[in-house]
C-alpha cells in the first residue's frame, strides 16, 4: 500500500506519525522517538506531509524536504475543526 499522506504530531521526545493511502485507508498510526524520525522518512517513498505549525516545525520540515517529501505547515487554528474528539497526539496526527 502506498502512503500518500503523512500527518505528523511534534513533541519534545515521541513524535506521533498518521499515514494515509490515496483512498484515505489508515495505513499506520504509530509513536516515533526522535532519533527514529528521520530513518524512518527515509524508507518511505516521499510524498506530503502536513503538520501543525509551531516552533520547531518549520526545522522539521527543512529536514523532510531534504528527503524530497512535500512539507505543508498548518496554522493550528486550522486543524483544531478536524479534532474529532478529545485531545491526544494520535488524534491530533489523524487530523
Amino acid at each position: 500500500m502506498q502512503v500518500t499522506t503523512i500527518g505528523l504530531d511534534l513533541a519534545k521526545n515521541v513524535f506521533q506519525v498518521h499515514g494515509i493511502t490515496q483512498g484515505e485507508e489508515v495505513v499506520f498510526n504509530r509513536p516515533l522517538r526522535r532519533a527514529q524520525l528521520l530513518p524512518f522518512f527515509s524508507k518511505i517513498e516521499p510524498c506530503l506531509i502536513g503538520m501543525e505549525a509551531c516552533s520547531s516545525a518549520h526545522h522539521w520540515a527543512r529536514e523532510l524536504t531534504a528527503l524530497g517529501h512535500e512539507v505543508r505547515l498548518i496554522p493550528p487554528i486550522y486543524v483544531k475543526p478536524y479534532v474529532k474528539r478529545g485531545k491526544s497526539d494520535a488524534i491530533d496526527a489523524a487530523a
